[in-house]
């Protein structure tokens, strides 16, 4: 049976699906369409922690659905501009999960996971896929991964 490894965006997810198509990621729904594609090893989201109630209850349906959550604190910078970046973390779990699956699930749109794709992909013969807003996800995401899943509609709430 496949392995499989997801790696969550979570505020890319967020952010990219709300400009689009002004509605929220299905995390369920996407959770059964994957899991008949083998076993999924690891899954994880990566979100930023501010502490209010609607984000808690989000976080305990990822765990309920079966996503280890792991959580940056906001920070609001003296310029009021705001920090929550996952490159870097999501980068080492890629990095580590791939001698261990056959496949790797990005839910990004985010270029910069471009050379993290062909490198694992390259080193380690790791099946990539991404799921992303199609209008949204760098091409050169796109043309890293095996397999590109726009998300649509049916992927929504």
């Amino acid at each position: 049976m496949k392995k499989i490894a997801v790696f969550v965006d979570v505020q890319n997810i967020y952010y990219t699906t709300r400009h689009t198509y002004g509605r929220q990621f299905n995390y369920r729904k996407f959770w059964q369409k994957i899991k008949h594609q083998g076993l999924i090893v690891s899954a994880i989201a990566y979100a930023i922690d501010r502490g209010d109630e609607q984000q808690l209850k989000f976080q305990d349906a990822l765990r309920h659905i079966g996503f280890e959550v792991k959580l940056k604190p906001y920070i609001q910078r003296s310029d009021g501009s705001a920090k929550g970046d996952w490159d870097v973390g999501i980068t080492i779990d890629v990095l580590e999960a791939a001698p261990r699956v056959d496949n790797i699930i990005l839910l990004s749109g985010d270029g910069d996971f471009d050379r993290l794709l062909d490198k694992v992909h390259n080193e380690h013969a790791v099946t990539t896929e991404v799921y992303g807003v199609a209008a949204l996800t760098a091409n050169s995401l796109i043309e890293a991964c095996q397999q590109f899943h726009p998300v649509e509609p049916e992927l929504l709430l």
